[in-house]
């Protein structure tokens, strides 16, 4: 016999990238008093991560729990970022509702479309919750319209539509449900979730049934399972058989070592759970994704969504520059291969191949930024070596035609900058699907555009509009192959020789275009130490020293003048890289490199 849950509520917070559900996530937890009255307590408290608390972007979905009157509240804070969607797409299957968090101003983004879209499909209920109403610029209203066009043109059902607005302002701590209310604490949001989301329901009394939604991992203990009871109970040193709907074969028996649920920011023990509640499972090496754990009377699997493909890949090779092993700590393709294997262990959207290369592994991935925070990670942790440029994943219809995946690509620009980002979109084989005027002085331009045409554009996007231009992608299916595509018209300067750069070698290097390095850096030959300003590649001495004579002393080099390097981030560099180099990544630098570091293979290889 099926029951509701009523002490229980789980939600997930879903929204585009920087609408603020990290920070309301922390406001939530304040005023339900999960710290104490004088614990100090750092912003975004949810972005546990390093990188993550950098950049200001969620990567990985989170679990927490809060207690409102005498409910728990299980909330799952999600990522914002395309490139993380796989991790939005699984955690919504845990939850009974969700929380779609949409900017004032802003208004309804493209991965708020996304996100929105999935929890339609899933016929999950939605809260809107209308966020940063104090910014000078906010247009509630405006936005609500956006939001409920948005609902339409994803043909919610008449209940769907029927949603409740919630204004707030996660980072001064209130929520209002009509605009002329006095703000006061976030008890509005706190009450409409009581109210909206339905209680999780499920057969105490049935067999047991967990599905696996989340994985986390620790050193000590290992794979840990995350999902819901969504039938039976669920206890310690209680046999389970692990079963799984998209693998008909897969039964294993397994026992439940420890059981934890979430309270506030940790994770408490507890030896029994029943349905609603989210737990935590630990004790089971190679549980994954999409699992089910029944009991072994009625293993009876729950269907589960696949998970999307990756669409792009990038080649992790052992660094075998001259300088190799001089900075890193894990420099051999045992250490490579061992790490990108762990990773498997949390990210589910990732795809790591053994290639016939021993010291080379393609790993595949959901974007740039999805394969850039690894390789960030993995530098910090002290691995040393080197990748490629970022190439598609390329298909085959039925016919044998070349199939490639296609973004639509939606971009805020001002005005004046309008015609260049339409041009320079369509050299990368760009269509122009839709233009129109957006608050006042920007346009909105929607384009069609293969997913390698915007390899490497991020960054030139950003300069060609002085840093204003905002650039969001959905994946949008694969499409027949458009052509090639040139990435980049100008070449490279590269170092003749190995040894340290000196102020005279590039006082003539600079002449040549923009340099990546200063005086006195190690380089060696084949190294990358600049951008030509004309198409082809060229050679340069640039620890090349004056030689003295009778007339000139040493000290008449002291009046060159130097036009500051320009010191490219990871993200830059690997857009910057082409098809013929590397980017050499160790813990303390990033040098750009050609494949073949010989000056004379490298014209014979380019003559084939």
């Amino acid at each position: 016999m099926k029951k509701q849950r009523e002490d229980i509520r789980n939600i997930a917070i879903i929204a585009h990238v920087d609408h603020g559900k990290t920070t309301l996530v922390d406001e939530l937890l304040k005023q339900s008093g999960v710290f104490r009255a004088n614990q100090e307590v750092a912003e975004r408290v949810m972005d546990s991560n390093d990188i993550e608390r950098e950049r200001g972007i969620t990567i990985l979905a989170k679990n927490t729990a809060v207690y409102y009157k005498d409910t728990k509240i299980n909330i799952i804070d999600t990522p914002g970022h395309a490139d993380f969607g796989g991790e939005v797409e699984r955690v919504l299957k845990m939850v009974n509702g969700v929380i779609l968090v949409v900017d004032a101003f802003e208004g309804a983004m493209p991965q708020t479309k996304f996100v929105l879209k999935k929890a339609l499909e899933l016929q999950l209920p939605v809260i809107v919750c209308i966020n940063k109403i104090d910014r000078p610029e906010a247009r509630p209203e405006e936005v609500i319209d956006e939001i409920l066009e948005l609902f339409m043109d994803l043909d919610a059902s008449d209940e769907q539509l029927d949603c409740p607005f919630v204004y707030a302002s996660a980072k001064a701590g209130h929520a209002i449900l009509d605009l002329t209310d006095e703000p006061e604490n976030m008890i509005p949001l706190f009450e409409t979730i009581l109210d909206y989301i339905p209680a999780p329901e499920g057969d105490p009394d049935a067999d047991t049934q967990v599905l696996i939604s989340t994985i986390d991992y620790n050193e000590y203990v290992g794979r840990i399972g995350i999902g819901k009871v969504d039938n039976g109970t669920i206890a310690v040193n209680q046999d389970m058989v692990v079963v799984n709907a998209h693998e008909p074969d897969k039964q294993k028996k397994v026992k439940i070592s420890k059981l934890y649920e979430f309270d506030g920011l940790n994770k408490v023990e507890v030896k029994e759970a029943t349905i609603g509640s989210i737990v935590a499972i630990s004790g089971i090496s190679d549980i994954s994704i999409g699992d089910t754990l029944c009991s072994p009377e009625n293993p009876v699997a729950i269907p589960f969504q696949k998970i999307s493909e990756p669409t792009i890949a990038m080649q992790f090779i052992v660094n075998d520059s001259p300088f190799a092993g001089q900075e890193g700590k894990f420099v051999t393709s045992r250490h490579l291969r061992d790490r990108l294997l762990r990773e498997l262990n949390t990210d589910v959207s990732l795809r790591v191949e053994e290639s016939e290369n021993a010291d080379s592994f393609r790993v595949s991935g959901r974007g740039e930024l999805h394969l850039s925070v690894l390789i960030e990670n993995m530098r910090r942790e002290g691995y040393e070596f080197a990748v490629s440029k970022a190439e598609v994943l390329y298909k085959k219809d039925e016919n044998g035609k070349l199939l490639e995946p296609i973004e639509t690509a939606y971009i805020d620009v001002p005005d004046e900058f309008t015609g260049t980002v339409i041009d320079k979109l369509s050299q990368r084989k760009g269509e122009l699907q839709n233009m129109s005027a957006s608050n006042g002085t920007t346009t909105r331009l929607e384009f069609s555009i293969p997913a390698r045409g915007l390899i490497g554009y991020r960054g030139e996007f950003m300069t060609d509009t002085k840093g204003n231009g905002i650039l969001n992608t959905a994946f949008d299916g694969y499409a027949p192959y458009k052509g090639d595509i040139q990435y980049r018209k100008q070449g490279s300067l590269i170092a003749f020789e190995t040894g340290e750069s000196v102020t005279y070698g590039l006082y003539i290097a600079q002449e040549r275009g923009q340099l990546f390095i200063g005086a006195g850096e190690k380089v060696y030959s084949g190294m990358v130490i600049g951008q030509n300003a004309k198409t082809d590649d060229i050679e340069i001495n640039v620890c090349k020293t004056k030689h003295l004579t009778n007339t000139r002393s040493s000290s008449a080099d002291e009046a060159l003048r130097l036009t500051p390097p320009r010191v490219l981030s990871l993200e830059q560099a690997i857009d910057f890289i082409d098809t013929d180099e590397l980017l050499e990544v160790t813990p303390d630098n990033l040098r750009i490199r050609k494949k073949i570091l010989d000056p004379k293979m490298r014209k014979r290889s380019n003559l084939k």
